[in-house]
């Protein structure tokens, strides 16, 4: 298919006429299958660690499902250029359908978090598929409204994939919810067949997977979730610092690779880029913990049911996009990324003490406030990594920012796993360790905390004002 002519003026009503309508349709499919999966997962882990015994393995969860929806990510590109956008939106939808499959069939963990790992693949190829193709199925002049279409999806998935996740938990079939997903996966595949053209978006694959540093980061990931479950004090400290070393070395090899995650000058750390960069890793990384154990731990210590907690954790969702929202298009960047930041690490102090002797509507205030945070200065710090991005690495740089995130929240998610199995949690979640859970998955993570507050000051620093500003 060859591309349309870009127009003038566009609106809405564009979407719809010509046949356009299903190809929208499509790309919003592609991108709520990945939207949705954080939030209904989330939802339904509680059910399914007390059925399959996944206690344990609640980091893992997330962060093996990260992993790959980082190596996804990094290889939707070349996927279309060696198959051609039909081609590789079929074998994206496949890879997800698969790993939901897997994910509702697993008679243990570790056929779970293989299932996992494959959804995360998927998810990642589907995503970075459908804004490829929001690209070439459609004239230049609607671009920005396909692509806020997208954005509006995640929106939506905030709104609904608790519902899913909570029904499912709720009716003791927590196994539907992955049925479910795994059954839209399969609609995707048959939808591209007939909407995506052939020979659509094909071209020269450029450069290599990052394939080598994507290993290096899981090898890092495996170590620091490995440290709660050895079983002497020096072998934890021994692997969690493995751990650490591999993720410099990460960075090291990511610095000088041919194809690379992370723009170069992420390993120059006097730059803007390195220190906006190491800012988005940090702040992730010290606010998983909510996000892996948070319904868990509401469902025990309060009573909450699947479908409440899954609701306040989407809470900070809806706390995000209402607040970028109400500043977009403002000015004063250098302020709301300073404030944003310091709201964070305002809830995330005050969550230590009121998630385990709290109460159900502060948690949900919190997680909104955080979530708000996270909106306010999301925005603005990624533009300030952007211009101080050489021009040949601008896109790069774009996309290096919801890296930067899944990486600290994948590394992160591993780190939680090892403090709650070295709480006890992995033995099941009494009342005692629930607390003591509560307490310490987040006042763990205060060093980072800190470490993201001064990466804030220090890229809000005048010198690294765009022309502009």
């Amino acid at each position: 298919m060859t591309a349309e002519p870009a127009t003038t003026g566009s609106s809405w009503r564009d979407l719809v006429v010509d046949g356009r309508l299903p190809r929208f349709a499509l790309v919003c499919a592609g991108t709520w299958l990945a939207a949705a999966d954080e939030l209904v997962t989330a939802t339904v882990m509680p059910s399914a660690a007390r059925d399959i015994g996944g206690y344990t393995a609640f980091g893992w969860a997330v962060a093996i499902f990260l992993l790959g929806s980082i190596l996804g990510g990094a290889t939707a590109g070349r996927l279309t250029a060696r198959f051609g956008l039909r081609t590789a939106m079929a074998i994206a939808g496949a890879t997800y359908a698969l790993g939901c499959a897997a994910s509702a069939l697993a008679p243990d963990i570790g056929v779970f978090l293989a299932g996992r790992l494959a959804q995360g693949l998927g998810g990642g190829w589907v995503v970075g598929l459908s804004y490829v193709a929001s690209t070439s199925l459609f004239p230049e002049a609607l671009w920005s409204r396909v692509l806020s279409g997208l954005a509006g999806v995640w929106g939506v998935a905030t709104l609904v994939s608790p519902l899913i996740g909570g029904v499912f938990a709720e009716i003791h079939f927590w196994r539907g919810a992955f049925w479910t997903f795994a059954a839209q996966g399969l609609a995707f595949i048959v939808a591209t067949a007939f909407l995506v053209p052939r020979g659509a978006a094909r071209g020269e694959a450029s450069g290599r997977p990052p394939v080598l540093q994507v290993a290096v980061l899981a090898l890092s990931v495996a170590a620091i979730g490995a440290a709660g479950l050895l079983p002497t004090p020096l072998a934890k400290g021994t692997a969690g610092l493995a751990g650490i070393a591999l993720l410099a070395l990460f960075l090291r090899i990511d610095t000088h690779a041919p194809t690379s995650l992370l723009p170069r000058q992420t390993g120059r750390p006097a730059s803007a880029v390195a220190a906006g960069l190491f800012m988005i890793f940090t702040l992730n990384a010290a606010t998983v913990s909510f996000s892996v154990y948070g319904t868990s731990l509401m469902q025990r210590l309060y009573g909450a049911t699947p479908i409440l907690a899954g609701y306040i954790l989407g809470g900070g969702a809806l706390g995000w996009t209402l607040s970028a929202l109400v500043i977009a298009g403002r000015g004063w960047a250098r302020g709301y990324i300073r404030l944003g930041v310091a709201l964070i690490a305002a809830t995330q102090v005050a969550m230590m003490f009121v998630v385990p002797h709290g109460s159900i509507a502060a948690i949900a205030a919190l997680v909104f406030v955080s979530g708000a945070g996270f909106g306010m200065a999301w925005a603005f710090v990624a533009a300030r990594i952007v211009a101080n991005t050489d021009d040949a690495e601008r896109p790069l740089a774009s996309g290096s920012v919801p890296t930067a995130s899944m990486i600290g929240a994948a590394v992160a998610a591993a780190a939680a796993g090892s403090i709650a199995t070295a709480l006890g949690v992995g033995r099941g979640m009494s009342l005692g360790s629930a607390r003591a859970a509560g307490f310490w998955l987040f006042a763990a993570f205060l060093p980072l905390l800190a470490a993201a507050v001064l990466a804030a000051w220090r890229l809000t620093n005048r010198r690294f004002d765009p022309p502009s500003a």
